[in-house]
């Protein structure tokens, strides 16, 4: 909601309305009569123990002097040492701090304020000092009161000026509790409709609070003593023989009486303008209730209010028209009484015109009215300069006509001060007016260039104070010379102001006033500026959030941008708490941990000098509901009862629903179950309850934000035993061994029981043989074992539960078997259908139920790959299971590995386990699709030709038939040509492509073929060189691996710019998962892949960092243990021995030099040893460095064996064939055993041990091989 305040232009309206209605001020710089200005209240009430200060203030030119009166006689403050008069005032003090006595000064005061054109009186002021009498002493009886009468304790305060504020507290200084039983009267006494033995007590105090003298004053305490019915006749009995008639009555009810007023009527006068209080008070049982009415009319709407649990009615303003009877009517259930009061409202004379200032030129005429009205109707009298006007001096100018005095053709001698005294006998009025007869020029008061701001659409004020005598006319115009203003949009005031009702954009200007008369002609100018007004764009909106969390109230506003706006935001129209939670923004309120406290209105107020806006919005703090409180229990039965509450405070959310929880104190005590659910709207439930269970019950209530904490827990309640309604669940009977039953249940809970003393019947016979039930009765435990049985056969199981008052019902019988055995047979005729390369189908038949022995739960498939048909290599045999449940016959064996013999068997299974394997089947599966080529690398390129070069696939899954090559050339704008097929014979490892085009880029397709079709393909890039130049493009080419068990090395060869930056990407041939990726520390061209999996086939690439899609083609390795290739022996080969020869020489020098620097005490540089046989990880590969390139045959194997160019590698199976090269890496290190470092680098590489020196690692224990030896000292 929104609302705007009054704006500052409102507040300007009301000024100059009430300026319209008063004289002309007369500049103080000019001749005028005195006017009283401030003066004490008629009736002054005084503390005796402070200085008296009398006020009267005065103005007039000249000066005024000022004289008392005390009680109608001069008061001579000069002979008074404790009376003075402040300086240029006619203000009195008396200094009672100093000697002093209020009492002394008791009277009436009047001020006189005088000067030579005239007198001005005061009011009569009173003086009283105010009083706080002590109580008197009394001897106070204790009061015995009857239970159920009635009772008044009568204060009767001292006597106090003003009368003293009552209240009744106890010895605590606790105020008494009053309600519409106990309540007090408007004259202090403390009325009791009936007593009741709570009142019963001995400190009825009542206090009077005398405000001026800030004094309490305390009567004597008052003693109650109520005596119920049955002490009462207790009393009696103790005081009367046995023959003696006795008994108090019980308490009897009764009907209304009025306590306070008496009779049945009375009356009531009270003064227009106060307040009107009317009293009844009823005794009564029950406690009556009071209601009013006015005869012949209405309560007053917005001035009636009721008090004192409507004991009081309250009239506020009362006027005429409030006279009248007022009826008030106690009742109760039996019967009702009543009282009217008659009201007679009374008035004080009051203003109706009073006399104001009159400035007249001389030779003018003017009047002086005085009217006014009271109940009776005021007498009028007139005074002149303080004197009646009957012996005032005469003026010929003047005539009086009752309220009224007329004057004619005054001169400068009739300037004077009239008082008009209108009195009745419940007051007076006393009005000062001055006739003053001044010729004067006109003036303005208002300064010149006055700045006027308002607001758009409100009204604009423009001021033109002025004085002149004769009274000035006044014209107004806009801008310097417009013309005059006229019209309906222009309100002209007689106090010279211009008011524009709807102030305008185009109502912004110059003013100008001009105000004239016969002495003279004056004008003045002010400004008008008219402003946007302020509005709030984003109020605050409604909010309802949960206790603890946050809020945030907007407040966005709009504004003129001459105007500065501040925003003051209040709760319940008051000032925020002071409270860190309360966090003001620019824009915004924001309340963080909200607490219940926080629940109100919230208003956003907007000022500025012009204006005023505000909007509100209703924060709602909504919680968990309150717990639930006093339980109560009734309606006890067997079987049932009924249990009632009260709702704890919902917290802003109304309770959905109540919960109602019960704890077992017998048998589960501090363990709370879940009874019943009722809607929120009842408090009361019947609830169901079983035999021998001390039942307490609490109540959780439920609303939206959530659940209450539970209520205290009601009292307790035990049900009497009885025999148990129902039986255990959930028998069974299962066996553990072949040659038992073990027959479980679940047990009754605690409160099932129905009484002490659980036990159970355990019964059971053979199922379909004519036997009789076996029974056992046993303790409260939930599992019996029957030992003896005949192996899986079915068992009829009944289990009944019995305390000591009794069985239960007749249970339901269940069906068990005793325990299962290990099955006898195996599954039979076992067929195996081979569907494809890697899916085949297996059948047998089931085994007779009565050998399974158990549950039958299905049957189990057990095959193994024996050996691939394409390699005749043996493998780690690995076994693999199927399960097939229930009594199926067949069963299909996906995943199977193409090309290649399995074995099989099945096996029937039970609940005990597995039965026999039937005899093994042997099947094989048909050839399939080959992978890929392990690896394809493109060397050699010339101006026409490129050699390729290929591994062969991983799984050939068949035999290879064929290759098939695919290559096409790519242009610069990486278009492809045509397509170029080759197919190439399974035993062809390279190839030789002639007649291509000179520098050119080729795409390679690459794969292999079996009988049943092509395998996925192999792809890679080369370029033709131009003019025998290395090509400018970049390129990376043979990759190649060195594959160990759980590592690789990864070196290759690299074409193009300088500093490019290699990563290695790889991954698990086959897999679709993204590529891993490594960065190459620098330029190297080699790499070592580390953790990875033994007798795994990868895939590896290489790439070069910035280059945008540039990267070799992919190779395959697989890690695993090395295999040794054929061998050939480089002992026989004469170029061997001549380099042995020669190596033999220079280890000999190498031995005479060591020596002879030994003795002269130099040491061998280890250093020196290690730089010598540095990683060859690390080293180029060329012949003047001491290592060995590898040779490989281009052409077929029939051909001699050429040496190839340096830079070749090892192919990726880590093997080097006999057709393929004449050397082995095996015949270079220790035997087959020859291993790679998890370094990548190469077991044996340093010099060799003795024979008797142990082995370290993967070495053997042979004796150095000769190329051992040379690496040692090359």
């Amino acid at each position: 909601m929104m609302k705007n305040s009054i704006s500052a232009s409102k507040a300007s309206l009301v000024f100059f309305l009430y300026q319209m209605i008063s004289a002309l001020d007369v500049p103080l710089d000019l001749s005028q009569p005195p006017t009283i200005t401030q003066q004490s209240p008629k009736d002054y009430i005084v503390d005796p123990r402070e200085n008296i200060v009398i006020q009267c203030e005065a103005k007039g030119k000249p000066p005024p002097s000022f004289s008392w009166t005390r009680n109608g006689t001069h008061f001579d403050i000069d002979k008074d040492e404790q009376v003075t008069m402040k300086p240029n005032s006619g203000t009195l003090v008396i200094n009672i701090m100093n000697g002093g006595k209020a009492e002394a000064y008791e009277g009436v005061y009047q001020c006189t304020a005088r000067n030579e054109r005239g007198a001005a009186i005061s009011n009569n002021i009173v003086i009283r000092p105010s009083r706080s009498p002590l109580w008197t002493k009394e001897k106070l009886e204790p009061n015995q009161v009857r239970e159920g009468d009635s009772l008044v304790l009568h204060c009767r305060p001292p006597v106090g000026l003003p009368p003293p504020i009552i209240f009744w507290m106890d010895n605590a200084f606790q105020r008494l509790p009053q309600s519409e039983r106990v309540s007090q009267g408007l004259n202090g006494d403390l009325y009791f409709s009936n007593v009741q033995p709570e009142d019963t007590r001995e400190d009825y105090i009542c206090y009077a609070r005398f405000n001026h003298t800030q004094t309490i004053q305390q009567k004597q305490p008052i003693s109650v003593k109520v005596f119920s019915m049955d002490s009462l006749n207790d009393t009696i009995a103790a005081n009367l023989s046995d023959t003696d008639i006795y008994g108090a009555k019980p308490v009897t009810e009764r009907p209304p009486i009025l306590l306070t007023p008496t009779g049945t009527t009375s009356n009531k006068v009270e003064l227009r303008g106060n307040v009107l209080l009317l009293e009844c008070i009823a005794a009564g049982l029950p406690t009556p209730v009071i209601r009013w009415i006015k005869e012949g009319g209405e309560l007053p709407a917005n001035r009636t209010f009721f008090e004192n649990f409507k004991k009081t009615l309250k009239i506020i303003d009362v006027s005429e028209a409030d006279s009248g009877n007022y009826k008030c009517i106690a009742r109760n259930i039996l019967g009702s009484t009543h009282h009217v009061i008659s009201v007679t409202v009374k008035a004080a004379p009051y203003w109706i015109t009073a006399p104001r200032n009159l400035v007249l030129s001389p030779g003018e005429d003017g009047t002086l009215i005085c009217r006014a009205n009271g109940n009776p109707k005021p007498s009028i009298s007139w005074l002149a300069n303080g004197v009646p006007i009957a012996i005032a001096p005469e003026d010929p100018s003047r005539k009086v006509d009752g309220d009224t005095i007329i004057f004619s053709a005054v001169q400068e001698r009739s300037s004077a001060v009239y008082q008009c005294n209108a009195s009745n006998e419940y007051g007076y009025l006393l009005a000062n007016a001055f006739v003053n007869v001044l010729a004067e020029p006109p003036r303005i008061l208002t300064p010149a260039n006055k700045l006027y701001q308002v607001i758009l659409d409100s009204p604009a004020l423009i001021d033109c104070a002025y004085f002149g005598s004769p009274k000035p006319e006044i014209e107004w115009f806009k801008g310097v010379k417009g013309s005059i203003l006229r019209g309906n949009e222009y309100v002209f005031h007689d106090n010279g102001t211009l008011e524009i009702p709807v102030a305008q954009k185009d109502s912004t200007g110059t003013y100008t006033c001009v105000a004239r008369n016969e002495l003279g002609k004056i004008q003045n100018e002010v400004q008008l500026e008219v402003k946007d007004p302020t509005m709030i764009i984003k109020q605050p909106e409604y909010k309802v959030i949960q206790r603890y969390g946050h809020v945030s109230f907007e407040c966005i506003i709009k504004h003129d941008s001459t105007l500065i706006p501040t925003v003051i935001w209040l709760k319940d129209n008051d000032e925020l708490p002071d409270d860190e939670r309360f966090l003001v923004g620019k824009d915004n309120l924001t309340i963080m941990n909200v607490t219940d406290k926080d629940d109100g209105t919230y208003t956003c107020i907007v000022n500025t000098t012009l204006d005023s806006v505000s909007a509100s919005a209703v924060l709602t703090v909504v919680a968990r509901p309150n717990p639930p409180f006093d339980l109560e229990l009734t309606g006890q039965l067997e079987r049932s009862i009924e249990l009632s509450w009260i709702p704890g405070d919902e917290n802003n959310s109304p309770i959905t629903s109540f919960v109602i929880e019960y704890e077992d104190g017998l048998h589960e005590p501090g363990v709370w179950h879940y009874q019943t659910e009722v809607p929120g709207s009842q408090t009361t439930v019947q609830l169901k309850l079983s035999p021998y269970v001390n039942y307490s019950f609490r109540v959780i209530a439920v609303n939206e934000i959530g659940r209450s904490q539970p209520s205290e827990p009601s009292e307790q309640y035990l049900t009497k035993s009885a025999n148990p309604d129902e039986n255990p669940s959930n028998v069974q009977g299962i066996g553990s061994e072949p040659d038992n039953l073990v027959i479980t249940w679940e047990s009754l809970k605690g409160f099932q029981s129905n009484g002490p003393g659980l036990q159970y019947k355990v019964s059971w016979r053979q199922k379909d043989v004519d036997d009789e039930w076996t029974s056992v009765v046993v303790a409260n435990v939930s599992k019996y074992i029957v030992s003896g049985t005949p192996t899986f056969v079915p068992y009829e199981i009944k289990v009944q539960a019995l305390n000591d008052l009794g069985y239960a019902p007749e249970p339901s019988e269940v069906i068990g078997h005793s325990g299962e055995d290990l099955p006898m047979v195996a599954p039979g005729n076992v067929q195996v259908h081979v569907i494809n390369s890697t899916l085949a189908k297996v059948h047998w038949d089931p085994v007779p139920l009565k050998s399974v022995r158990g549950h039958l739960q299905g049957y189990k498939v057990y095959y193994w790959k024996v050996q691939s048909l394409s390699r005749r290599s043996k493998r780690h045999i690995e076994k693999k299971i199927l399960t097939f449940r229930g009594n199926k016959t067949f069963g299909m064996l996906p995943g199977l590995e193409p090309y290649s013999s399995y074995k099989l068997n099945v096996r029937v299974v039970n609940g005990k386990g597995e039965g026999p394997a039937s005899p093994d089947r042997v099947f094989k599966t048909p050839e399939g699709v080959p992978s890929s080529p392990s690896f394809l690398k493109i060397t050699n390129p010339t101006l026409d030709s490129l050699t390729l070069e290929w591994g062969s696939p991983t799984h050939p899954n068949g035999v290879l038939i064929s290759y098939i090559l695919k290559f096409q050339p790519i242009n610069n704008t990486h278009e492809l040509g045509p397509l170029v097929e080759i197919r190439i014979p399974a035993n062809e490892s390279s190839l030789i492509l002639k007649n291509l085009n000179y520098s050119t880029r080729y795409k390679f397709y690459f794969n292999a073929q079996t009988s049943v079709g092509s395998g996925s393909q192999i792809t890679e890039e080369a370029v033709t060189i131009m003019d025998e130049v290395q090509p400018l493009y970049p390129r990376i080419r043979n990759v190649t691996t060195a594959a160990a068990e759980t590592y690789a090395n990864i070196s290759w060869e690299y074409e193009g710019p300088d500093h490019a930056n290699f990563y290695v990407e790889y991954g698990v041939a086959g897999s679709k998962e993204d590529w891993k990726k490594e960065i190459v520390n620098g330029s190297r061209s080699f790499f070592v892949l580390k953790g990875l999996t033994p007798g795994t086939a990868y895939k590896v690439r290489v790439g070069a960092e910035g280059l945008s899609g540039f990267r070799s083609s992919e190779d395959v390795f697989e890690t695993g243990p090395a295999m040794a290739s054929r061998q050939v022996d480089i002992a026989t080969q004469g170029w061997f021995i001549g380099l042995m020869c020669a190596v033999a020489l220079l280890i000999l020098i190498l031995l005479i030099v060591c020596f002879i620097r030994r003795n002269k005490g130099g040491k061998y540089p280890v250093k020196e040893k290690e730089d010598a046989h540095a990683d060859p990880e690390i080293q180029p590969m060329k012949e003047d460095d001491g290592t060995f390139g590898e040779y490989r045959s281009l052409e077929s194997d029939a051909e001699d064996h050429k040496p190839l160019k340096k830079g070749s590698r090892t192919p990726s199976d880590r093997t080097v064939k006999k057709e393929d090269s004449d050397d082995s890496l095996v015949d270079y290190g220790e035997g087959v055993n020859g291993q790679f470092n998890e370094d990548g680098s190469f077991i044996g590489q340093y010099s060799g041990k003795k024979e008797k020196e142990p082995a370290e690692g993967n070495e053997s224990s042979e004796a150095p091989s000769p190329v051992n030896a040379m690496n040692s000292f090359v």
